[in-house]
């Protein structure tokens, strides 16, 4: 009786912590890594050649909003949950949370690579092609003013490395030039861009390995009341040409890493927020 009794309640610990793994991890992917453009229309984007070459292999978002215009806000809404009230793209030292405290709480780690970048935790609003308002990291001020975690933004000449290495952090953003991000060039620049760079990782699946990639953008045209955007995610256990129609914006992309990594929610719209469901294997 007394080894029954046993049995019974070591098979209700192990229940229980399988239970609590299965919520904390779906395994889906075990790296995540964000590509940001800039301000393009959904149909215009989806028009492009090598953005539309990417909803083959992966699963396109064909009801994403953007939250604001013009940029920053919608950056801030990737890594906070919400734009904070960010309407603008003046330099804000932000003292709130952001993914980056829960990563870090779970022991995970965290790091976004923006080209040109001039380092040494640079805060100025600008330096060549690099602009700080594309970096929502930098624009908390618990990273801007901790030269620790400022070491988590460099520039992009690591990123590679760091991919075939496998030496990428759970959470990364690769930020794009002003110019290869569209902005100032265009969609047609950008993705051919995109095409050039990451093309050989994100149209093969077997280069993927554990890792998703998010393909998207801040924002729409200007011009674009509804603000929609085209997102794609691509990874080896998404399912290739897939849709998703759910009505949702950023936060509910950061809702899908949060969950994923078991790493809790900033109590913003990444509450909220939509499960994502239909695009997984």
């Amino acid at each position: 009786m007394k080894l029954k009794c046993i049995s019974f309640f070591i098979s209700i610990i192990l229940s229980s912590a399988l239970h609590a793994q299965a919520n904390t991890n779906s395994g889906h992917f075990k790296k995540v890594v964000w590509i940001v453009f800039e301000n393009t229309n959904y149909s215009k984007a989806l028009a492009q050649p090598d953005f539309k070459k990417l909803t083959q292999n992966g699963a396109l978002f064909t009801n994403l909003i953007a939250e604001v215009h013009p940029s920053q806000g919608n950056y801030i809404a990737m890594v906070a949950g919400s734009k904070l009230g960010v309407n603008n793209d003046n330099v804000v030292d932000l003292k709130e949370s952001h993914v980056g405290d829960l990563l870090e709480k779970a022991g995970l780690k965290w790091k976004t690579y923006a080209e040109n970048y001039p380092g040494n935790c640079f805060t100025g609003k600008s330096s060549g092609d690099y602009y700080r308002k594309h970096v929502p990291f930098m624009s908390f001020a618990n990273v801007s003013q901790n030269s620790a975690r400022c070491l988590n933004i460099e520039d992009e000449t690591k990123f590679f490395d760091d991919f075939k290495s496998g030496a990428l952090p759970e959470f990364s953003m690769y930020i794009p030039n002003i110019k290869n991000d569209g902005h100032d060039t265009g969609v047609d620049y950008a993705g051919k861009w995109l095409g050039n760079t990451f093309g050989s990782i994100l149209l093969n699946p077997a280069n993927l390995g554990d890792v998703l990639f998010i393909i998207t953008f801040d924002e729409s045209g200007l011009l674009s009341p509804k603000n929609q955007i085209y997102t794609v995610l691509l990874g080896a256990n998404v399912k290739a040409g897939s849709e998703n129609a759910q009505l949702m914006s950023h936060p509910a992309l950061l809702k899908m890493i949060e969950d994923e990594f078991g790493i809790g929610d900033l109590g913003r719209e990444d509450l909220t927020a939509q499960v994502i469901t239909g695009i997984w294997k």
